[in-house]
């Protein structure tokens, strides 16, 4: 059996045809074609036979041009074997961007081979690969629909994950959560038919810097007893993304080998309607040992959240990040490509939000603005699950979330959106991962192996 060639991917810049190294039968195909290196444009160059010899590909102006412009190619070329010829850039960012745009979610119809890269010479196949790994993790689970990845599914993922990976995990499971002090947890799950539980994975030498990860696992979203529009709901599947994000950050400081102590913390529940449901107006004493009323069951991410983070903060970790798709306030603020970052550290911040746009992971920094914790206010209780005001709706969770953080050196909180409406360079339509190449540049920085 023939062995398939391995065809060039020339990356043309606008106007830049005469300069990008083509023979001159490939300028003058291009040239009848229209080719000129528009941004995203792919034109095969025809071989012998009928056959492609090679593809054109336009990387368009150089102002503005992402470090993530390779996965357009990843994306847009068929079945085959290609490699990277001309200016893409960095060779591991490109090939990172290649393979992230091919990726496929085919789970449920006829599968569709994807594209294969042969990595650019000087790239670094371990950091590929890692990166690789850790964003198809995250969003093969929050593509998969709630039928298929409800607790116990996820749970299961989550045990084979730390299995494959010599992590430690301990599962604290329905009624337990009482028990083992979790009552936020339990009271936002219990509805459903299959049990709130937290999942608690470790790895890594005790003496190290003790990083704890918290991911909000709501493996479904029906608002509870202040159900969402259908409208509203119909996305809700992603509604575990800050896990999903979590376990792949996970993996790349694993495999990486940072020198930490990595813990990682998932609340994982459905938010379901039931006659047990919690209810508008109920007072839950939360592990911190504050009171929390409930304003509205559809924000119902913070509550297990705060469980988690209590937990963390007991330890009293060096480096604490969670992360979820907490608020639409969020995307209404910055849209859903560019997540909200919130942190106790300043320097910190500025770092992570520098550290994004370079491995094409944006974030942006927002203030934990104190006034605002007013908003928290109730008559009944310590505090209130939701803003009174309705107003700066990311940052007021956000400042919830801080009440249970206190011992922690640095606390860093993502309210990520975890879907793709529009697909972007090495982001396909559907779930996506962010926060993890940004955060990992920071902690493979701060703790290198």
């Amino acid at each position: 059996m023939a062995k398939s060639p391995i065809l060039p991917v020339h990356f043309v810049p606008e106007g830049g045809l005469a300069a990008a190294g083509l023979s001159p039968a490939e300028q003058q195909w291009a040239a009848a074609n229209g080719f000129t290196g528009q941004r995203g444009r792919l034109l095969s160059v025809p071989g012998e036979g009928g056959s492609i010899a090679a593809w054109l590909f336009g990387a368009g102006p150089e102002e503005g041009r992402p470090a993530f412009l390779a996965g357009l190619a990843g994306t847009g070329l068929p079945e085959g074997t290609y490699r990277l010829e001309g200016a893409f850039g960095d060779p591991t960012q490109a090939a990172i961007a290649f393979r992230l745009g091919s990726y496929r979610f085919d789970r449920y119809r006829e599968s569709r081979p994807a594209p294969v890269l042969v990595a650019p010479g000087k790239a670094d196949a371990d950091e590929i690969e890692r990166q690789v790994a850790a964003a198809t993790l995250a969003r093969d689970l929050i593509n998969t629909p709630a039928n298929d990845l409800g607790p116990d599914a996820l749970e299961k993922a989550v045990r084979e994950f730390a299995q494959a990976r010599g992590m430690k995990i301990r599962v604290t499971l329905g009624d337990d959560l009482l028990k083992a002090g979790f009552p936020l947890i339990h009271a936002v799950g219990r509805a459903s038919a299959q049990a709130p539980r937290l999942l608690d994975l470790t790895w890594g030498k005790a003496s190290d810097p003790r990083v704890t990860l918290v991911g909000k696992g709501v493996t479904f979203d029906t608002g509870g007893l202040d159900i969402k529009s259908a409208a509203g709901m119909l996305l809700m599947k992603k509604d575990m993304g800050g896990a999903a994000n979590v376990l792949g950050l996970a993996h790349t400081i694993v495999s990486a080998g940072l020198r930490v102590r990595l813990r990682v913390l998932l609340p994982v529940v459905e938010n379901a309607i039931a006659g047990s449901a919690f209810r508008p107006g109920d007072v839950i004493r939360s592990r911190k040992g504050l009171t929390v009323e409930i304003g509205n069951t559809d924000a119902e991410g913070r509550l297990i959240l705060a469980d988690a983070l209590a937990l963390a903060d007991e330890e009293a970790p060096e480096f604490l990040v969670d992360m979820a798709t907490l608020t639409g306030a969020a995307r209404v603020a910055l849209g859903p490509d560019l997540p909200p970052l919130y942190s106790t550290d300043e320097t910190v911040a500025r770092d992570l939000a520098a550290a994004g746009p370079g491995v094409e992971d944006p974030l942006w920094p927002m203030p934990l603005w104190s006034p605002y914790d007013a908003q928290l206010a109730s008559k009944v209780a310590d505090i209130g699950n939701t803003g009174a005001g309705g107003y700066a709706g990311s940052v007021v969770a956000a400042l919830f979330l801080r009440r249970f953080v206190s011992q922690a050196r640095v606390w860093v909180h993502l309210d990520i959106f975890g879907w793709a409406p529009e697909a972007r360079p090495g982001r396909p339509v559907g779930g996506t991962d962010q926060g993890i190449r940004a955060l990992y540049e920071l902690l493979r920085r701060r703790y290198p192996a």
